[in-house]
């Protein structure tokens, strides 16, 4: 099988389908709620949580079998029945179809794979084996956890409004770069990981003194 290709998907407002209402379709349902997805279940029978998520309207529920009419105006699908003929089936009409779909626990069957990811707000780092060793991915999470702490995340936020104060200076693009680097470079994140806002803005200023415009 040929490598695959890295690729961040924005599914806000998308039509996501979940065939299944086990514990395995609950967490993509989970994921993909998160992702503002606008998600459809089909399933005779499902989890406790999932139940939930449909009294409270946040999932279109379908308590039935699913059907080839389900994958109408659907950008993306999870096969979860527990049942691998049935998982296969679907897969069939979602290439027929050119929707991406992943048949869980079926890398032949899988157009697409969840990674095991590590976020920090805006900062998101993806573990992938492509399917061979889910448990090795999400210990290699773990691992890197330790590496990239929360503040991270904040660091990523301020950098993404220097950015953009930089973008709209009268800088030319080497400046720019060269103040950014000086951002990355600085020792902005050992500042926040201390708690040391004061010293934090002072770099800040620092770095972005020459900003003119």
């Amino acid at each position: 099988m040929a490598h695959l290709y890295p690729i961040f998907l924005n599914l806000a407002g998308r039509n996501c389908l979940v065939a299944g209402g086990g514990k395995v379709a609950e967490r993509k349902i989970a994921t993909l709620l998160e992702n503002n997805a606008l998600v459809k279940v089909v399933s005779p029978e499902c989890t406790a949580e999932i139940a939930v998520w449909a009294s409270q309207g946040r999932i279109a529920m379908h308590s039935r079998n699913f059907e080839a009419q389900d994958l109408e105006q659907v950008s993306l699908v999870f096969a979860a029945t527990g049942d691998v003929h049935a998982n296969s089936h679907i897969t069939s009409l979602c290439r027929e179809k050119g929707i991406w779909v992943n048949a869980v626990d079926d890398p032949p069957n899988c157009d697409f794979f969840v990674p095991s990811i590590l976020r920090r707000d805006s900062l998101c780092i993806a573990v992938s084996t492509e399917g061979k060793s889910p448990l090795l991915a999400a210990k290699l999470r773990r691992d890197l956890e330790e590496f990239i702490p929360p503040e991270y995340g904040e660091w990523v936020e301020i950098l993404g409004d220097l950015r953009e104060q930089i973008k709209n200076s009268t800088l030319d693009s080497g400046e720019r770069k060269e103040i950014i680097a000086s951002l990355v470079n600085s020792d902005i994140l050992d500042l926040l990981r201390e708690g040391q806002r004061e010293q934090v803005k002072e770099r800040i200023k620092q770095c972005m003194s020459c900003l003119r415009g």
